[in-house]
């Protein structure tokens, strides 16, 4: 039986293929050092996983509200208003089972095939999946180096028109590491305040940065918070990806919508996962700090060996737990670089080109691995680097 059209315009997150390749090679005895995947290599927060247990013991086995447990959307939206400085209710939360719904329900309930959405490239993949999916347009704004991975004003002005019904942000951003600056953000909101769109901001790697100033939300300016969709979850901050909880923060309209798609699809959340969350969002965050000191001592180390390398280039990331190099003074093409490494290095990365075109010429390494392991994964490529010379 035929597949329908549309599934033909859905995309992948290259990030599972490359460790599904890595398993079979580990599974005929190779030694990989995996720095494709995007997961926290830390336990979950031991008062997080005492909470689930309690829940499960307490009976939270069944269903729940679609949008979520009312004290847990209270939890949430408390959180938000505190780290943001900004003012939402438990009536603009939805509850999801982990971050991408929130990328999809949105966007199901509101692009129109001919609808334009404006996203950053290279980034998360299943931006461009689903819009494609949805037979919108996907407008793709170039991710500067020189900016701090951050956008090209100029180019996203020029990209703006009638049929732009969506922004896409990501701060920090995966894959780049880079933080938008808020004036950047500022920016933005001054050019997209009046005009009849939605931006969705996703703000998964909100609590992992290592500069001065915390990543701005773009909530926070004039007549932003009405307009806007706030994507969050627990997966990276408190390492919590196997539990698959996420969090959108809307306008009411769009939580109803929302709901309507949850109902129609996963019916809720699991009860005993969001009581778990909320534990992790009022308990203590003493794991969270750690957690981003480690990663900061490993992005150092880790981006400092890369940039050893003749003909590499690794700009220190802001924020998330990714590096992102530049290979292209090698000559060599980033899926050349990603494919060799893996199978000659025995290191599992990421081509670049696989988070959109402009991410051609880049690999994308995540740090969240051990710094022994890092320490000897920049030998392996600095070994690999040298036999090309």
């Amino acid at each position: 039986m035929k597949l329908a059209d549309r599934m033909s315009r859905l995309l992948v997150e290259s990030a599972f293929d490359v460790l599904s390749r890595a398993r079979a090679m580990e599974a005929q005895g190779r030694d990989i050092i995996h720095l494709e995947i995007g997961e926290p290599d830390f336990e979950t927060p031991s008062h997080v996983i005492a909470a689930g247990k309690k829940a499960l013991d307490d009976g939270f086995t069944h269903y729940g509200p679609t949008p979520g447990l009312p004290q847990v959307r209270a939890a949430i939206a408390d959180y938000v208003s505190r780290t943001r400085g900004i003012s939402v209710t438990q009536k603009n939360v939805i509850v999801t089972p982990g971050g991408k719904p929130v990328m999809f329900l949105p966007m199901l309930a509101l692009l129109e095939p001919g609808d334009e959405v404006i996203y950053p490239n290279p980034g998360f993949p299943i931006y461009e999946s689903m819009i494609r999916f949805l037979g919108a347009t996907p407008v793709p704004i170039p991710l500067v180096e020189e900016r701090g991975f951050s956008f090209d004003l100029d180019v996203f002005r020029a990209s703006l028109s009638d049929k732009t019904k969506m922004v896409v942000l990501n701060s920090p951003q995966n894959p780049t590491g880079g933080i938008i600056p808020a004036t950047d953000i500022k920016a933005i909101a001054d050019l997209v305040r009046d005009r009849d769109l939605i931006v969705l901001s996703d703000e998964i790697y909100s609590r992992i940065y290592y500069t001065e100033d915390e990543p701005v939300s773009i909530t926070t300016f004039p007549g932003m918070l009405e307009k806007t969709i706030i994507l969050d979850g627990f997966s990276k901050t408190y390492a919590m990806t196997g539990w698959r909880l996420g969090y959108g923060v809307m306008p009411e309209f769009l939580v109803e919508a929302c709901g309507k798609l949850m109902v129609n699809s996963t019916s809720c959340t699991a009860t005993f996962t969001q009581l778990a969350g909320m534990a992790a969002l009022q308990g203590p965050q003493d794991d969270v700090d750690i957690m981003k000191a480690e990663f900061r001592r490993r992005r150092d180390a880790f981006c400092a060996g890369l940039n050893n390398i003749p003909g590499w280039r690794c700009e220190i990331p802001g924020g998330a737990f990714y590096a992102f190099a530049n290979i292209k003074a090698t000559g060599l093409s980033s899926k050349d670089v990603a494919d060799a490494l893996l199978n000659e290095a025995g290191v599992a990365c990421l081509d670049g080109a696989g988070f959109g075109e402009f991410g051609q010429g880049f690999i994308r390494f995540s740090y969240a691995n051990s710094y022994e392991n890092l320490m000897k994964a920049v030998q392996r490529i600095q070994g690999w680097a040298a036999k090309q010379a």
